[in-house]
């Protein structure tokens, strides 16, 4: 199964990550994240078997038992790899971000454990809204720069999940395997 470790927001960000989508729909060619797929993800996993899978749900669960649930702030756009050759489109967090780091962090931790290494990018905490296959440079940077501080909505995030994706032809399917409430 192909997987990562994560959670969905919540739809409260859909609103203004539509208004970036009409604002630059003359300016971006690409493939826009479906509202109900939007989410953070602290570690992807790649293709896992099935007991792998079953260690990192262990994982998750103990670490649910000792996280509070906390705030997350989405706030800002931004772009990987950079800004001369955007190639994913994000809306970033404000508030929240160290405890993002920090969780990510725990789970890259555990996961190692049971033979999960991590990959080599740093944990950089975002939501991915589009995957760009063109953007019209000058334009594309004025959007970037009309939405630096533009706050998307806050949330409380509650959960930690093990998702499987499955990728088609007309873009991933996620699947929660198994969720768990933060209750430290």
């Amino acid at each position: 199964m192909r997987a990562f470790v994560g959670f969905f927001t919540t739809q409260k960000i859909a609103e203004g990550v539509e208004r970036v989508r009409q604002d630059s729909k003359e300016i971006i060619r690409g493939k826009w994240v479906e509202p109900q797929n939007l989410h953070i993800t602290y570690q992807f996993l790649g293709d896992i078997s099935q007991k792998k899978a079953l260690d990192i749900i262990k994982n998750i669960q103990s670490l649910s038992e000792r996280l509070k649930p906390f705030t997350v702030q989405y706030k800002s756009l931004g772009v990987f790899p950079d800004r001369r050759r955007p190639r994913i489109l994000w809306v970033g967090v404000g508030k929240g971000a160290n405890t993002l780091k920090r969780v990510s962090s725990e789970i890259l931790k555990m996961n190692k454990r049971v033979g999960i290494n991590p990959e080599g990018k740093p944990f950089y905490p975002h939501v991915t809204i589009c995957r760009i296959k063109f953007a019209e440079n000058r334009a594309f940077r004025n959007i970037l720069d009309r939405y630096k501080n533009f706050t998307f909505g806050e949330e409380k995030v509650d959960k930690i999940a093990l998702i499987s994706s499955s990728l088609s032809s007309v873009g991933p399917a996620y699947t929660v395997v198994e969720e768990f409430y933060l209750r430290g």
